[in-house]
């Protein structure tokens, strides 16, 4: 008798992570590891020295479900400050495992199945997984890249939307492209949402990490949009702390109920002494804040600067770790996905295969992610390491 296979239909088409098999693949091949975006170095001594002073007090057991109020206080404080937006810390907050389960407790929490969500590609690869577990329907809208970055036709964003249209999906700062949505890109966005009456979910995690030039307009702070947008990030990437995975949604006091009506059967809650120290990370001076902007930045550019040197099209981010490249003037059949599993033994650097985060692969075919969120020493050497990639043309 054969064995029933016990995977769900629902996420058949998924597979492992491609985070997950890109990592392995560095750890088995000893390769600099510019794939997945998580810091090699920590935050600040301060927040770290909050987690243990909470650990070391006994903050050691179930948290509130809905997260430890001098977090939810900190969140709704940094809302105001940096943003203007107003939130009661106890019914328009919520902490969650990451942003990761924030966004799944969102489309769990908010679509029926049948539902549409129109969101654009590439996307981060929970989006589309998260979306088939609910029953729901994705349409991407393309992001393409061109001489000025990453854009979107606003004629195929009207065209995505239905009558069964519920979610408009919206990461800025976005991964992984580096780009920040412009202010006049976020008016045509919400202009979309409120003329069909949509429900905005925004992923914000890059918040703090947008670059010279470039400005993050939270789609709440728009007109008519703060009480049809739940508003997602972390502080995983703000403080160097990506393995805590204390995240958080926040928004009119309905849509963080949804979201709270899922998370209770996911995690319930999470993090215990992690969320008293992530409260102390929001509260630091404007000096941390822009100096992580600026320091991320400066990396960006020396990351990009040395894979234009080895022969790659850059396309210059605006925000985020990450930075994206066309393969095919190094690499002419322009498959990124296979050059990424054979990276680490054409020069010891492992990267991401952009295809990987479309619901149509084609599209990304020939783009690969790195991450530039390392030391400047690692970054230096995997550029180094990529420079050999032109002789192994010849």
């Amino acid at each position: 008798m054969t064995a029933r296979d016990p995977a769900t239909a629902k996420l058949a088409a998924f597979g492992t992570t491609i985070f997950a098999e890109m990592t392995a693949l560095a750890v088995e091949t000893g390769a600099i590891n510019l794939g997945q975006g998580f810091p090699d170095t920590d935050g600040p001594q301060v927040v770290l020295d909050a987690a243990v002073e909470a650990i070391r007090s006994g903050r050691n057991q179930y948290p509130p479900g809905h997260g430890v109020p001098e977090l939810r206080e900190a969140i709704a404080a940094h809302q105001k400050r940096f943003y203007g937006i107003d939130l009661d810390p106890d019914t328009d907050v919520l902490v969650t495992t990451g942003a990761t389960e924030g966004l799944a407790g969102a489309l769990l929490g908010m679509l029926d199945p049948g539902d549409e969500v129109v969101t654009f590609e590439p996307m981060f690869d929970s989006y589309a997984a998260c979306v088939a577990l609910a029953g729901a329907h994705l349409a991407p809208v393309a992001l393409r890249p061109g001489p000025d970055g990453y854009a979107y036709d606003p004629a195929e964003l009207r065209g995505a939307i239905t009558p069964r249209t519920k979610v408009l999906l919206l990461n800025t700062p976005h991964n992984p492209t580096g780009k920040v949505f412009s202010t006049a890109e976020m008016a045509d966005v919400a202009a979309v949402a409120r003329e069909h009456d949509l429900i905005v979910v925004t992923d914000e995690v890059y918040e703090h990490l947008v670059f010279a030039g470039a400005t993050h307009v939270p789609m709440a702070t728009l007109p008519g949009m703060a009480e049809r947008t739940l508003t997602i990030s972390s502080g995983g990437k703000t403080f160097n702390t990506t393995g805590w995975k204390v995240g958080w949604a926040t928004g009119p006091a309905p849509l963080v109920a949804a979201v709270r009506g899922a998370k209770q059967f996911l995690t319930y809650t999470s993090g215990g002494p992690f969320q008293p120290a992530i409260a102390v990370g929001l509260g630091l001076d404007d000096a941390f804040f822009a100096g992580l902007a600026a320091v991320m930045e400066a990396k960006a550019r020396r990351l990009g600067a040395g894979l234009a040197a080895a022969g790659f099209d850059v396309v210059a981010p605006e925000g985020t770790y990450f930075t994206t490249v066309d393969v095919r003037p190094l690499f002419p059949d322009g498959d990124g996905a296979a050059l990424c599993r054979a990276l680490p033994a054409l020069c010891g650097v492992v990267a991401v295969p952009n295809e990987a985060f479309y619901v149509h692969p084609a599209e990304g075919r020939h783009l690969v992610r790195f991450a530039c969120c390392k030391r400047d020493e690692v970054i230096d050497e995997a550029v180094e390491r990529l420079g050999r990639l032109a002789g192994a043309r010849r």
